[in-house]
């Protein structure tokens, strides 16, 4: 059975502009805006609440916001770089053309999430559980996975070099056209389904997770 789609974001139809940057205060709620080009670096913040928003060349990077939950957003072109938010719920999200290296989003909840030409490379989703989450195009060196629940969560055309599965558990995962390199925790890929010419490429990797030797000809 094929992995289940990632559900479209429900977007404001007209979208209020915002003049200038919010506060990002505790657990404040901002709905049916439109974010353009705002510089909201480094802001720290507990329980904020993004709904039904559109966020295009946002600055996030390097802020910390605990429990931040977007619902119903799309970003675009947005820097969420260094972004700390323990225990976020991103629920009906699409974001496009992101620069999200760095991030770290532990104990998270991912559901219904499109990540499409990001760049995620160095994150951690640390004991994190993802739910028909896609990546498209997107870099992913080095991304912790570690103790993750993944279900429904497809790789199209990523880099995974170096990504770290180790105590993963997958269920109706796929992965196309994505590089395998070097990945730790090959032995939890149970669950990953590959194109038959990907699964003989990447033979190697699942002989070193099996423990079996080559033998000289």
């Amino acid at each position: 059975m094929s992995a289940l789609q990632p559900r479209e974001p429900e977007l404001p139809t007209d979208p209020e502009p915002v003049a200038g940057a919010p506060g990002l205060a505790h657990d404040e709620t901002l709905a049916g805006l439109l974010l353009d080009r705002v510089d909201l670096a480094g802001r720290r913040a507990r329980g904020v609440s993004i709904n039904e928003a559109v966020l295009r060349a946002v600055d996030l990077s390097g802020c910390k916001l605990e429990q931040l939950s977007l619902v119903d957003v799309e970003l675009s072109g947005c820097n969420l770089s260094n972004l700390v938010a323990p225990r976020a719920r991103l629920d009906r999200v699409r974001a496009r053309n992101c620069r999200v290296t760095g991030m770290l989003v532990s104990d998270a909840v991912l559901r219904d999430v499109t990540f499409s030409g990001c760049r995620i490379d160095l994150a951690s989703l640390h004991s994190s559980r993802l739910e028909r989450v896609t990546f498209d195009d997107c870099r992913l060196e080095q991304t912790d996975f570690m103790n993750c629940r993944l279900q429904d969560v497809r790789f199209d055309g990523c880099d995974l070099t170096e990504d770290d599965f180790r105590g993963a558990m997958l269920r109706r995962c796929e992965a196309r056209r994505s590089q395998l390199e070097a990945i730790r925790g090959a032995d939890r890929l149970r669950g990953l389904s590959m194109p038959w010419p990907e699964i003989v490429e990447n033979a190697g990797i699942w002989a070193d997770a099996l423990g079996i030797g080559r033998l000289e000809e």
